[in-house]
């Protein structure tokens, strides 16, 4: 699905591509703006909880998660099959259910399982899409910096702690240099 293609072309959090919105998102440009994130909460009648979960708009993880990221090719195409699929406009959810309404984060996790099933790829996580996105750049000579601003981390060592994992090779060719 073009969803995990975004993801995976952008570095998203599962909660920040729930809560995109077609209006956050400049094609002439190739940008988009991550202002808010979807997250599942327990369902609620006033202070008792209710069996089910339901869908929270809100603050995205960080105020640096509050960010402008890049589109490659790759990822305005996603965005234009998505929107192809289903558009309820400008101010609705880009990956949306049939109805125009926010996708419940689980939603999305199961359907990946799914495609990650049908293809006898082994069982990882949608946040392994972030992380192979990261390691990409990082191996694409993309600086750390800017792959922290993209990611929306608080701290460039964040990042480095996280991807920037020289390997043996690696090391011997800069050691060369």
């Amino acid at each position: 699905s073009a969803a995990y293609i975004l993801m995976l072309n952008t570095g998203l959090r599962t909660g920040e591509l729930l809560g995109l919105l077609n209006s956050d998102i400049d094609l002439e440009n190739r940008v988009l703006h991550i202002n808010q994130a979807v997250k599942e909460v327990q369902k609620r009648d006033g202070v008792e909880f209710e069996s089910g979960r339901e869908i929270e708009v809100g603050k995205p993880k960080t105020a640096t998660s509050k960010r402008t990221v890049p589109l490659n090719n790759t990822a305005v195409e996603a965005i234009k099959e998505l929107r192809a699929e289903f558009y309820f406009g400008e101010n609705t959810p880009l990956v949306c259910d049939s109805k125009g309404n926010y996708t419940k984060p689980s939603n999305l996790r199961k359907r990946y399982y799914r495609i990650l099933e049908a293809a006898g790829i082994e069982q990882k996580g949608l946040h392994s899409l972030r992380h192979t996105f990261a390691t990409r750049a990082i191996e694409s000579g993309m600086d750390v910096r800017t792959l922290s601003e993209i990611l929306g981390h608080t701290k460039v060592a964040l990042t480095l702690q996280l991807y920037a994992h020289s390997s043996t090779e690696t090391k011997q060719k800069e050691v060369a240099k």
